[in-house]
């Protein structure tokens, strides 16, 4: 591929990760009411998931979740439905005392899953790279979906640095929230009125 095309993809797709959204807020909220491995952890669920959807992309089943209104709105509730039980359990968690930074509320391993879970649930991510993948492909070469891969490779990496990084600089405040449990009832407050949000951004979205 050409290294041009790679840069400008690479461009695009920082400026579209760093945008305020779904996956880098989750990261942000988790880093700062919990810790910054739980934000790491969650960047590696949510990055999981992109791949998931990347190969969807690649293989065009994106583009058949897109033609069918049943596949689109099963993918769609189930996701909505996840992420309101998530705003549950954050809901839950701001009426209870903060733990330790050694002890987070839920396991690394429990973040991973919820990160992975909750971005193969939205049908909006696969739309996204179904859109976003093609124009920087050149069809006229070999192996387009080779191409796709790569492009998808790129983005994941990106992705899961720029997490990283949000990860690292919110856990710095980690610690002065947790010992404020008043600050820390209020961040859970916010993830879980965040997470509700999402969940019903998707549950009203249009296929």
């Amino acid at each position: 591929m050409d290294i041009t095309i790679i840069l400008s993809f690479l461009l695009a797709a920082v400026l579209l990760t760093v945008m305020p959204g779904p996956d880098n807020l989750f990261v942000l909220a988790q880093s700062i009411t919990q810790n910054k491995q739980a934000g790491i952890a969650t960047s590696l669920g949510l990055c999981s998931g992109l791949l998931v959807h990347i190969s969807a992309a690649t293989l065009g089943i994106s583009a058949l979740l897109y033609q069918s209104t049943l596949a689109f709105s099963i993918v769609k509730f189930s996701g909505a439905a996840y992420l309101l039980f998530m705003a549950y359990e954050a809901f839950k968690d701001s009426g209870s005392a903060a733990k330790p930074l050694s002890q987070p509320s839920r396991p690394y391993f429990s973040l991973y899953r919820k990160g992975i879970v909750m971005n193969i649930l939205n049908p909006k991510v696969s739309l996204f790279f179904l859109a976003l993948l093609p124009p920087f492909v050149n069809q006229q070469a070999n192996s387009p979906a080779l191409q796709m891969l790569i492009l998808g490779g790129v983005f994941i990496l990106q992705a899961f640095l720029i997490f990283s990084a949000i990860s690292f600089f919110a856990g710095k405040i980690a610690f002065y929230v947790v010992e404020n449990h008043a600050l820390a009832r209020k961040f859970n407050l916010a993830k879980a009125l965040l997470l509700a949000l999402i969940g019903l951004q998707i549950a009203f979205s249009d296929q």
